[in-house]
């Protein structure tokens, strides 16, 4: 098992490099511990003795897969169905009415970070519930991209199938019931809930151009893991993806203030979001 105290000072330093260059992920002084409670399984699977023969093989290119699976074991996937709840009220009830009275029809959404899968089914269960009670919306047919750095987790994502511990968090019983299907001993999410969401490996540090123009962007609790510079670059380009008056979805500690000035805040009932300047 890796322990803290195996791991040198030249080691961290490279190890905060590389994942910094990797996924942009800034890993703090004195975070030792958190390599190692994240790294000792994959250590022990691939048969590497500490923390210098992992970062010899991967500067080394040797095994292939390596450099993936680290990224894949230091990405925090923590997430949960409707998380923070207030997101989600605003799409119900101040961003969703909007586009509706503007006419726009269908829109695009992106899920940015979306781990497991909980924030775009979420987001595809919140539409279903607005369009039940507002039945001249033509926001049914919207779509949801949803992308994660970590190839795994998304396949994971794309199975819609999870247990009574996953869906015990933020999700109720009546949700459930409604979304949801049992299968042996897991639940998966109804079929008008995922045709929606369509799944995507993308890294934030590379252009994201291709995924196309978005009229909402969820981006919620990853950029406090950037660098101030990287924040600027990610936000820019986020920018450019949005539609003319298209809304921006932060964490509720995260911020443009300092990092971009292509939004304008809007002060919700229920949150602060950022709406693209046009």
């Amino acid at each position: 098992m890796l322990q803290m105290q195996d791991i040198s000072s030249h080691d961290y330093q490279r190890f905060k490099t590389f994942l910094e260059q990797a996924c942009g992920i800034i890993l703090g002084e004195g975070k030792q511990y958190l390599i190692a409670s994240r790294l000792t399984r994959l250590l022990r699977d691939e048969n590497i003795a500490n923390l210098s023969d992992l970062m010899l093989s991967i500067e080394r290119g040797h095994p292939r897969h390596l450099r993936d699976a680290v990224v894949d074991a230091m990405t925090t996937n923590e997430t949960s169905w409707f998380r923070d709840g207030v997101p989600f009220e605003t799409l119900a009830q101040h961003v969703f009415p909007e586009f509706d009275a503007k006419r726009t029809g269908p829109i695009r959404i992106w899920s940015s970070a979306c781990s497991s899968g909980q924030e775009p089914y979420t987001i595809s269960m919140i539409i279903s519930e607005y369009c039940r009670k507002q039945l001249s919306s033509q926001l049914a047919q919207s779509q949801i991209m949803a992308t994660d750095i970590s190839g795994s987790i998304l396949a994971e994502a794309k199975r819609a199938e999870y247990e009574d511990v996953a869906l015990g968090r933020g999700l109720s019983s009546n949700r459930r019931q409604q979304f949801f299907t049992k299968q042996d001993t897991c639940w998966r999410v109804s079929d008008d809930i995922r045709r929606r969401v369509s799944f995507r490996e993308q890294n934030l540090l590379q252009g994201f151009a291709a995924l196309g123009r978005f009229d909402i962007i969820f981006c919620r609790n990853v950029l406090i893991y950037f660098s101030a510079e990287r924040k600027k670059d990610i936000l820019k380009r986020m920018a450019q993806s949005l539609n003319r008056g298209g809304y921006l979805f932060l964490g509720a500690s995260e911020t443009i203030s300092g990092y971009s000035d292509a939004f304008e805040s809007v002060r919700t009932p229920f949150s602060t979001i950022y709406r693209r300047k046009d």
